[in-house]
């Protein structure tokens, strides 16, 4: 399997080396890294190339790496039931960048690229409805960013009063507790409060 895959990738970057930047087999899984602004003429041919034929896309998502200047990865996952094959596209973004939709090649890709666009921010030019897909009407930020707080920034409850669903910001009762994680088998690097006087009390 690893030798068709390696002769698969071969046949790709030969085809359309000026859209790819890299491929690799890894695991038995063929993955190939291309330019997001190249990413519909590259799709267009992994889907009517005949010794390709990935005629259905099995899956679309975003992958964050905050510490990276291209912070997000946009991963495509196709199939080709006719050569029984997998490939793993994958393309990098900057924060303001955009990537063309590939709903044209793809329709499939529609909802994808929404709940992609919905979790990351990740903004699909040309996609024909990019809007919000499973966070609600009015919802802050994108929770699946790294950096998206784990409290969320609304807190949503029923009050009985006004006999409705209230959206208010969230208020925390205690102040975030910093958590070392440390085995208690080594025993915590500092000291511990109320440890203090022990230590005097050794010299």
């Amino acid at each position: 399997m690893t030798e068709e895959l390696n002769e698969l990738g071969a046949h790709i970057a030969a085809s359309i080396d000026e859209d790819i930047r890299g491929w690799k087999v890894a695991f038995d899984e063929l993955t190939i890294d291309v330019r997001a602004d190249r990413i519909v003429h590259v799709m267009t041919f992994l889907r009517d190339d005949p010794l390709t034929k990935f005629l259905v896309l099995i899956d679309l998502c975003g992958v964050d790496y905050p510490q990276r200047p291209k912070r997000f990865d946009v991963v495509y996952h196709l199939l080709s039931m006719h050569n029984n094959t997998r490939i793993r596209v994958k393309a990098k973004l900057g924060e303001e960048e955009t990537i063309p939709t590939v709903t044209g090649v793809y329709p499939a890709a529609d909802w994808f690229e929404r709940e992609t666009f919905d979790m990351y921010g990740i903004v699909f030019g040309g996609h024909p409805d990019l809007r919000r897909i499973l966070t609600d009407y009015g919802f802050e930020g994108y929770p699946l960013r790294k950096d998206f707080p784990l409290t969320g920034y609304v807190e949503v409850r029923y009050d009985d009063e006004q006999k409705r669903v209230v959206y208010e910001s969230v208020n925390l009762v205690q102040e975030f507790r910093n958590f070392d994680y440390l085995s208690p088998w080594e025993g915590a690097q500092y000291v511990l409060p109320g440890d203090e006087k022990a230590k005097e009390k050794d010299v």
